[in-house]
């Protein structure tokens, strides 16, 4: 089995988040795709609570057979770190590190360096990477380029953060989100000023 872990805060989960995880699960014949959304990111502050958060990325993947939700960091709670979903994921699926790949954006690949144990994210996961508009190869650390997979997918440019505030603006997330994701928003008044 050959399995692509996909952490994020997913606050909201957008149309983006689909479309790599698609993408990348046709280019890289992935049999399953683990959306984790994280307990506590640790870098972020402000995050929506993880109940909603939960809800939103079932909404999101609900159609997509491939596609399965991961409690794996919520199970754990405290702050949620990459090393510790992987770790706890292989153990749980009994799977080998050529079975199990860990998907970031290259926005994340230029912070890697200063993640909880990055050398040894890499030693146990294949890191595939989704390059976003902007990235510079030079930026990263050899040791971190020489171990990681750049996948062949389209580049959007559409974040969590950017939906946030243009809710807040009032103005539309229209095509951004899902229909189902929107009307969650807005049923439950997330992200009112």
């Amino acid at each position: 089995m050959k399995i692509c872990l996909f952490g994020g805060t997913f606050d909201p989960p957008h149309i983006g988040h689909l479309l790599i995880a698609q993408t990348v699960c046709e280019a890289e014949n992935f049999d399953k795709i683990l959306f984790i959304p994280a307990y506590s990111p640790a870098h972020k502050n402000g995050i929506t609570r993880i109940d909603h958060r939960i809800n939103m990325v079932k909404i999101a993947i609900k159609d997509n057979p491939k596609f399965e939700y991961s409690d794996v960091d919520v199970i754990r709670k405290g702050t949620s770190y990459s090393i510790d979903s992987i770790i706890d994921i292989k153990k749980k699926l009994k799977v080998k590190k050529d079975e199990i790949y860990y998907l970031i954006g290259s926005d994340s690949l230029i912070d890697l360096k200063n993640w909880k144990k990055p050398r040894e994210i890499l030693k146990e996961a294949k890191v595939i990477v989704a390059i976003r508009p902007g990235f510079r190869p030079s930026d990263i650390p050899h040791w971190i380029l020489k171990d990681v997979h750049f996948a062949n997918i389209p580049r959007f440019e559409l974040s969590s953060s950017k939906i946030r505030s243009r809710w807040v603006e009032d103005l539309t997330i229209r095509y951004m989100v899902t229909l189902p994701i929107w009307d969650y928003i807005n049923k439950n008044n997330l992200y009112s000023r």
